[in-house]
């Protein structure tokens, strides 16, 4: 099997496969991104906080959900942007370091002026899923454009 049918057999999903022109275009769009962040995010902060009580939970959630929104809406143009002047290894490594850092002071700052109980759990799964998103979307960038470049 090619390395092209074996992705797309494992991820459901290839150019040129036939898809659903309408989830395709749901999928498109940066307000799902968004609204989705906010909700899975902010539950998840809500959960992690739940062992203090309703209003904690539901603060913790609020913040996460705007700190989820903010980060959802400006870490694909802030990479794109870090990653067009670099080249080399720092291209792969400086644009999600400062991303990753930035998040992290964000999501610290935040928590601690709302008073967030459980601030490392609470912070734990939206820090990964920033971060990891920051290092593959990076890599994909800078392989991508060495690929158009013919490198």
């Amino acid at each position: 099997m090619s390395p092209c049918l074996r992705v797309c057999a494992v991820n459901s999903f290839c150019p040129g496969m036939a898809t659903s022109s309408r989830l395709s275009e749901l999928a498109g769009r940066s307000s799902i991104h968004v609204g989705s962040a906010v909700v899975v995010m902010g539950s998840w902060a809500a959960f992690a906080n739940r062992a203090h009580g309703v209003l904690p939970a539901v603060v913790a959630g609020l913040v996460q959900g705007g700190a989820s929104a903010l980060v959802t809406f400006a870490l694909k143009s802030s990479l794109e942007a870090m990653s067009g002047g670099l080249k080399g290894t720092l291209a792969f490594v400086g644009p999600p370091t400062v991303s990753c850092t930035v998040v992290l002071i964000l999501l610290v700052v935040a928590h601690r002026l709302a008073g967030t109980h459980e601030l490392w759990s609470t912070i734990s799964i939206p820090y990964a899923a920033s971060s990891a998103y920051a290092w593959i979307y990076t890599a994909i960038l800078v392989r991508g454009r060495a690929r158009l470049l013919g490198c």
